[in-house]
């Protein structure tokens, strides 16, 4: 009634038996042959292909079952919208590896009550051929990790990211044919947060008592001037502009979006990007520091996405009618832009239909990555800045993306 799915978070990849020398808890007592994947002609030996010390054997006709009847249980009781699966190419692995027509992905997503869901994959695990991004069944969503990194390459000031900016804000079509089926993030469960990635250039994960050896040493990330936590007023605003940029390249980018929650607000876990066993202040959702700009820019973002079809839809963007790439001088851009390596600015326009008017339009896109304002203009006469309805004057602020609607 209210418009909002829900999607469940499931792990059929591992167990918490661990190795050879974890706990029996379940499966081990049961069946240990059947129930986890081990080394060929080394029944004590564990294939691990997720981190944990075991690996699923999701393609063993018991362990099939088990995960059918459990995502059907969740449906039938519980009436839930979807799934995300964690590590999701051991859910298709077999003796010979992936297998994308592996029966245990065909029935899951032919079963009778499950066929309508969505079915959203984490589409890496660490094993032999692992990552599997753009190669599971059609039916899959898959999250778009090149995306979240050409991203936030591209707002670092990375050179030679244009491009690739480009190809992500149009679907992706390196990774995916005829449509889009891409999760673009920015921030997710693990990692930075979206304020501690324009607040570190490096990890702080001291509190996890590993001498901050854990945790990805490559965030792709900047501090704005100094390195974690600040008063400094001229910095923290930057730290607002960054994050708001970012959120509004998101929210511009063909597919389906995921936004981790408190990345809307600010939250920050203090520069931890591995804070997953810190259950106190580190990870607390701290409800009286809201940044409320933030969350009233990011509410704006919802709206636009919601106003204009051209977000909802699916197809990857070409070129051929559905997508313009323009210079500052609202010519299209030639190819001494692209392949400018410093390029500070990126401009495009969607045909679009327009739910408010009820009416064909256009929607200019505007990005500026770089610290000093350029002048952007557009074709035409008629255009109006979103969301205040104002003449678009060409002027393009530092680290800003601008939204314009043609009237």
């Amino acid at each position: 009634e209210a418009g909002i799915g829900v999607i469940l978070d499931l792990v059929f990849n591992h167990s918490g038996e661990s190795d050879r020398y974890g706990a029996t808890l379940s499966m081990r007592g049961i069946d240990n042959l059947s129930y986890y994947r081990h080394a060929q002609g080394e029944p004590g030996l564990l294939i691990n292909d997720t981190g944990t010390g075991n690996t699923l054997a999701c393609d063993h006709p018991e362990v099939r079952r088990l995960i059918v009847d459990t995502l059907r249980h969740f449906v039938i009781h519980a009436g839930v919208d979807g799934f995300r699966f964690d590590l999701a190419p051991i859910l298709g692995r077999t003796s010979n590896g992936f297998d994308a027509d592996s029966e245990t992905l065909t029935a899951m997503l032919e079963d009778e009550v499950l066929k309508d869901r969505v079915m959203i994959a984490e589409p890496w695990d660490i094993g032999p051929g692992g990552y599997q991004l753009g190669n599971f069944p059609e039916k899959f969503l898959e999250w778009n990790d090149r995306a979240r990194d050409d991203i936030r390459r591209y707002w670092r000031g990375d050179e030679w990211t244009t491009g690739a900016l480009a190809t992500r804000l149009a679907g992706s079509s390196d990774l995916f044919s005829g449509h889009t089926r891409t999760v673009n993030f920015l921030a997710a469960h693990d990692g930075f947060t979206l304020m501690d990635l324009v607040s570190n250039e490096h990890k702080h994960n001291e509190a996890n008592g590993e001498d901050n050896r854990d945790g990805h040493g490559d965030n792709m990330s900047w501090n704005n001037g100094t390195e974690g936590v600040t008063r400094d007023r001229d910095i923290l605003a930057d730290r607002r502009r960054d994050a708001e940029a970012l959120l509004s390249t998101l929210f511009a980018s063909r597919g389906t979006i995921m936004l981790t929650m408190g990345d809307e607000a600010g939250r920050s876990q203090r520069g931890n990007n591995n804070a997953y066993a810190q259950d106190n202040e580190i990870t607390w959702m701290d409800w009286a520091t809201l940044d409320e700009a933030l969350v009233e820019h990011t509410a704006m973002l919802s709206a636009l996405r919601k106003r204009f079809s051209v977000f909802s839809e699916t197809s990857l963007l070409t070129g051929d009618g559905d997508i313009e790439w323009i210079s500052p001088s609202g010519q299209p851009m030639q190819v001494s832009d692209w392949e400018n390596p410093a390029n500070p600015v990126l401009g495009f326009m969607l045909k679009t239909d327009d739910a408010t008017t009820g009416k064909a339009t256009r929607l200019a896109i505007i990005i500026n990555r770089g610290h000093t304002p350029q002048t952007f203009a557009l074709p035409g006469l008629n255009w109006r800045c979103y969301p205040d309805n104002q003449p678009w004057d060409t002027a393009l602020a530092p680290r800003s993306v601008r939204f314009c609607i043609e009237n």
